[in-house]
């Protein structure tokens, strides 16, 4: 049974301001999901293999394949200005 301390106690781990009409709306609204939850576990699930999704689905993966790679000289042609091996920008205040 949730009790209105128990909904300040997480407003107050959650940094929640409630006020009192919150606080008895939650108590109620959380009792009724406690509630549901408990009533869910009453479900007999023996021989039920646990599952992470409802729809058994795979996955399709293709393998990596290297297509292009640029050089460094590609790069850096592509830039206003370089020095070095760097990209030379304006410096920020």
């Amino acid at each position: 049974m949730i009790t209105k301390k128990d909904v300040e106690h997480v407003a107050k781990l959650a940094r929640l301001e409630l006020t009192e009409d919150e606080k008895e709306m939650f108590t109620h609204q959380l009792g009724d999901v406690l509630a549901h939850v408990e009533k869910m576990n009453e479900v007999d699930t023996t021989g039920i293999e646990p599952m992470n999704h409802p729809i058994d689905f795979v996955n399709v993966m293709r393998e990596d394949k290297k297509i292009y790679e640029n050089t460094r000289e590609e790069l850096m042609s592509n830039a206003p200005d370089v020095e070095g091996e760097y990209f030379k920008v304006p410096k920020i205040n």
